[in-house]
């Protein structure tokens, strides 16, 4: 049983501390469902356009696009599905049900969409003032990889609060293509609106909701993805690698050397 008395979904991770809840979804891809901080939803919670547009899911043994859902390794060519043609997008472990470790980890075997055999774990830790996922990724096989989480932000917490702001500020963004993939070209960034990689932040993302709540985002992570184009929602994606980093610049994650990241919310309430 919830606070509340409501029983609880068995299919469910329920976190809390203090005033700020959290709810991992692993049937729907691994995601945080839920982030309520203060009485306040933080994150959008559902989207009839399916799982990629809501909550705060990871990405893995990719993140991001791969152009073509082409890529070659160890002097071999790959195929992968293309999730958001004609691209391949955010890995294969968004969309498929997670296993529950324990109160705080669950994990997923790399499926047959993904040609090299391995493992993904999730695990979380929730206090007063924060929240840390961490992703492992094991190889059975040398691998190229990359990870990174995708979280979507209300923009607006109602109650007359004012809408979310966000402070980033880079050394450097990817020109995109034609296609909406890095060109190669490094250039300082330009102004929003963004659905943009960037590296070379010296300082944590802030998202501020006026007084009401500021929520700074740090991760082990060198890269950043930030989209700001929709009405409703924000997005600020740590990942471990530039998008298409498949072809040219993944990690090569070794059997029984893991690759692991960490991404950290810290909030202070108004």
């Amino acid at each position: 049983m919830d606070p509340t008395g409501a029983t609880r979904d068995p299919r469910e991770l329920v976190l809390e501390a203090g005033d700020a809840r959290v709810v991992v979804r692993p049937e729907e891809g691994g995601r945080l469902g839920s982030l309520i901080i203060a009485g306040r939803e933080v994150l959008w919670t559902s989207d009839p356009q399916g799982l990629i547009h809501w909550g705060s899911y990871p990405m893995a043994p990719w993140a991001g696009r791969v152009r073509h859902g082409r890529f070659t390794f160890a002097g071999r060519p790959y195929e992968l599905p293309r999730g958001m043609p004609p691209h391949a997008i955010h890995g294969v472990v968004f969309d498929r049900p997670w296993e529950v470790l324990g109160p705080d980890a669950i994990g997923i075997e790399l499926d047959e969409r993904w040609p090299f055999r391995g493992r993904v774990e999730q695990r979380f830790a929730l206090d007063e003032g924060g929240l840390s996922m961490t992703l492992v990724v094991e190889a059975d096989e040398p691998m190229p990889t990359t990870v990174g989480w995708h979280p979507w932000f209300r923009r607006s917490l109602g109650n007359g609060i004012p809408e979310l702001q966000l402070r980033f500020d880079a050394e450097t963004m990817l020109l995109r293509d034609a296609e909406g993939m890095p060109s190669g070209e490094r250039v300082p960034p330009t102004r929003g609106p963004w659905d943009d990689a960037f590296t070379g932040v010296a300082e944590p993302p802030v998202l501020e909701w006026g007084d009401a709540l500021r929520l700074e985002v740090s991760s082990t992570c060198s890269w950043w993805v930030v989209y700001t184009e929709p009405a409703h929602a924000l997005c600020v994606e740590p990942q471990s690698g530039p998008p298409d980093a498949l072809n040219g610049a993944a990690d090569i994650v070794e059997p029984g050397t893991p690759l692991i990241h960490e991404m950290r919310w810290r909030w202070t309430r108004g």
